[in-house]
């Protein structure tokens, strides 16, 4: 039985997200623009109490305003829709051969996306009763510039990026090897682009080397990267081969044909 804290309410516990949630709901039941008394009407809620919640979420893009006093979702939704589409379909495609590369290099293989300013892991596959491995959680989340899957979407960046994220960011650093300045991290980054794959050198973690490989959809975007984890002085070479083959066959499966990757 789980415990009661691991239980999710039956429903949101601040009122205002309550409300939002039913003026979605009524917009997602209409194709046309809805004007904001029907909208009212429909969700229960006092007209200015509506009109208030709308104009913030007009705000982030949640709602779109075409006309005075319509309204429609909004394009947000999509690129959000978007963004979780690429997330599962590169998880479902990924898992066999993940599971696959695994049993051929009994080191965990991570499956991570971007989000941000940060890469966040998705899935792995590893083995309970192996011995020394590196295993990251599921959730867990790190800066792009400190791991070998996040200098893979920094490298398809454009330049104006890159300096932008580091300004953004300081590109702080977690060990003695982190790469804390944009001219290190530009030429780090020359390199990834030149030989396709990125490698993490005890730069998130002492003691720990990654190696990564980029997947591509079929508009021959960079969706995700898998990567190997293993202690330093454990990380075998000729595991890249098959890294990258693994990640071939996943982008395979997403629809991409290219062969510039």
């Amino acid at each position: 039985m789980k415990k009661a804290d691991s239980i999710p309410p039956l429903s949101p516990t601040i009122q205002v997200i309550e409300r939002m949630f039913a003026l979605i709901d009524v917009l997602a039941a209409h194709e046309e623009p809805v004007s904001l008394k029907e909208i009212s009407a429909q969700a229960g809620l006092h007209p200015s109490t509506t009109h208030r919640i709308l104009n913030d979420l007009a705000h982030g893009r949640f709602v779109d305003r075409p006309v005075a006093g319509r309204y429609r979702l909004g394009m947000r939704l999509l690129e959000l829709g978007n963004l979780v589409k690429g997330r599962l379909s590169a998880r479902d495609a990924a898992l066999l051969p993940m599971r696959e590369l695994h049993k051929l290099i009994q080191q965990p293989v991570n499956l991570s996306m971007r989000q941000a300013d940060e890469i966040v892991y998705i899935e792995r596959a590893f083995s309970e009763r192996s011995g020394m491995q590196v295993v990251r959680a599921i959730g867990g989340r790190a800066p792009l510039h400190l791991t070998s899957v996040g200098k893979l979407f920094l490298a398809v960046d454009d330049p104006q990026r890159v300096r932008a994220y580091a300004a953004r960011t300081g590109l702080p650093g977690h060990t003695k090897n982190s790469i804390t300045q944009l001219p290190v991290l530009e030429r780090e980054l020359s390199r990834v682009r030149q030989y396709g794959i990125a490698r993490d050198n005890e730069e998130l973690e002492l003691g720990v080397r990654c190696m990564a490989a980029g997947i591509y959809d079929d508009q021959e975007k960079l969706v995700a990267g898998l990567s190997i984890s293993a202690p330093a002085d454990r990380l075998d070479e000729g595991w890249l081969s098959k890294l990258q083959l693994t990640a071939k066959e996943i982008s395979t499966a997403l629809g991409y044909r290219g062969t510039n990757h």
